[in-house]
């Protein structure tokens, strides 16, 4: 059990990973993609995090008597990534309403539906 809880946070990442890319996968809906590719990017985002984290390290500014030290790289490339996953996100939504606009769904069997009698 001890081992468990002291890995919660890859517990976390793991079981947050299996929500999105089930409904990434599983649902036909594009507004529910979307946000099980946010779910899923999440998991990654809170990942990184940890790996960055070390146990009893300090920020990286020069101390006496200071060894251990964090490293600020994952906590920097998982900004960037936020800000990535926004753009991507709005782009997506936006993409979703000119869909509905053309086809008045965003059902993905209707969508494909509406092709296939376009191009009979």
């Amino acid at each position: 059990m001890e081992l468990i809880l002291s890995h919660i946070n890859y517990w976390v990442a793991i079981l947050l990973m299996m929500i999105g890319f089930y409904a990434l996968i599983a649902r036909g809906n594009l507004v529910k993609t979307i946000v099980g590719l946010n779910i899923f990017q999440a998991s990654v985002f809170l990942l990184y995090i940890t790996f960055g984290k070390v146990s009893g390290g300090t920020a990286p500014i020069l101390q006496k008597n200071t060894e251990l030290y964090s490293n600020p790289l994952p906590h920097v490339l998982i900004l960037t990534a936020i800000v990535v996953g926004v753009a991507t996100t709005s782009l997506g939504l936006a993409l979703v309403v000119r869909i509905y606009e053309s086809y008045g769904t965003i059902e993905e069997d209707e969508i494909a539906e509406l092709d296939s009698k376009e191009e009979n």
